[in-house]
C-alpha cells in the first residue's frame, strides 16, 4: 500500500496537469470563471430558504447559512459519485498509454470537485461570520481535520463509482437517482431534531452521511463541536468506504481496461 502510495505521488505533476485542464476547460470563456460553481447552490438555496425557513420556524440567518453548507459539501459529494462514474472512461486514452496507478483517474476528478468546495467553505464562513458571528470560534478548528479525511471519502466514491460504471453502464444513472433519494434522507434542507421531534429519528440512525453531513456543518458554521457519536458514525462510514475502494482497486485494475 506504501509502495502503491509513492508511485502516485509519483505521478504528481501528470495527475496535477490533468486537474488544472479540466478546471481550465470548464471556464473557459467564461466571465464569471469558478463563480458558476457558487452560483447553483446559492441560487437554489435561496429558493428553499424563502419556502422552508417560515416551514420549519427559522430565521433566515440563521437558515440560510446552514442551507448553503449543507448544499456545497452536498454537491462536492453528488460530483464526486455522479462524475466518478466517467474517470475512467475519460482516462482511457491515457490509461492505455502511461503506465500510471489507476488511482490517480478517480483522484483527479475528486481534486477537482474540491477545489470548488475550497472555494464555497470559504465563502460560507466568512459569509456567515459577517451576518451571525461565530458563536464558537474554536469549533471552526474542528472541520480542518475533517479536510484530508473528506477527500479520502469523495476519491473512495470516485473509485467504486468509476469502476461499477465500467463493469455496468446504467450503474451512472442508477447513482444519480441514489443520489438524489439521499439528499432528501439527509438533513439538508431540514434539520435533524425535526426529524426526531416527528417520530422519524430512525431515518437518521440508518443514514450514516447524515453524521457525516453534521460533522462538517457545525464546526464551518462556528455552531459548535458535534457530539461523539456522530464522528464514530463518519469515521466509520469513511473507514468501510475506503477500505472497498482499496479493496476493488486490488483486484480489478488489471482487468478494468478490458472494459473499456
Amino acid at each position: 500500500m506504501l509502495s502503491y502510495s509513492a508511485n502516485v505521488w509519483r505521478f504528481r505533476y501528470f495527475w496535477g496537469s490533468l486537474v488544472r485542464m479540466d478546471i481550465r476547460t470548464r471556464y473557459r470563456g467564461s466571465w464569471l470563471g469558478a463563480g458558476w460553481s457558487l452560483l447553483h447552490p446559492l441560487a437554489m438555496s435561496a429558493a428553499m430558504c424563502l419556502v422552508f425557513h417560515k416551514l420549519f420556524g427559522m430565521s433566515v440567518e440563521d437558515y440560510l447559512p446552514r442551507l448553503i453548507a449543507g448544499m456545497v459539501f452536498w454537491q462536492f459529494l453528488s460530483t464526486c459519485a455522479i462524475a466518478g462514474c466517467n474517470c475512467l472512461t475519460n482516462g482511457e486514452a491515457y490509461l492505455r498509454q502511461v503506465p500510471a496507478p489507476m488511482a490517480i483517474y478517480p483522484l483527479r476528478t475528486t481534486l477537482a470537485a474540491a477545489f470548488h468546495l475550497g472555494i464555497a467553505f470559504a465563502v460560507v464562513l466568512v459569509g456567515n461570520a459577517m451576518i451571525n458571528g461565530v458563536k464558537d470560534p474554536a469549533s471552526v478548528l474542528a472541520l480542518f481535520p475533517m479536510l484530508p479525511l473528506l477527500l479520502l471519502f469523495g476519491w473512495s466514491l470516485a473509485v467504486l463509482a468509476g469502476f461499477a460504471h465500467a463493469y455496468f453502464p446504467d450503474m451512472h444513472h442508477l447513482i444519480e437517482i441514489g443520489m438524489q433519494m439521499l439528499f432528501y434522507a439527509t438533513p439538508i434542507i431540514y434539520t435533524p431534531e425535526i426529524l426526531r421531534d416527528r417520530g422519524m429519528g430512525w431515518l437518521l440512525d440508518i443514514n450514516p452521511l447524515a453524521s457525516l453531513v453534521e460533522v462538517v456543518r457545525l464546526p464551518l458554521l462556528g455552531r459548535g463541536m458535534p457530539d461523539p457519536a456522530s464522528y464514530l458514525t463518519a469515521g466509520g462510514l469513511i473507514l468501510i468506504t475506503t477500505s472497498l475502494a482499496v479493496l476493488t482497486l486490488n483486484r480489478l485494475e488489471r482487468k478494468v481496461i478490458f472494459q473499456l
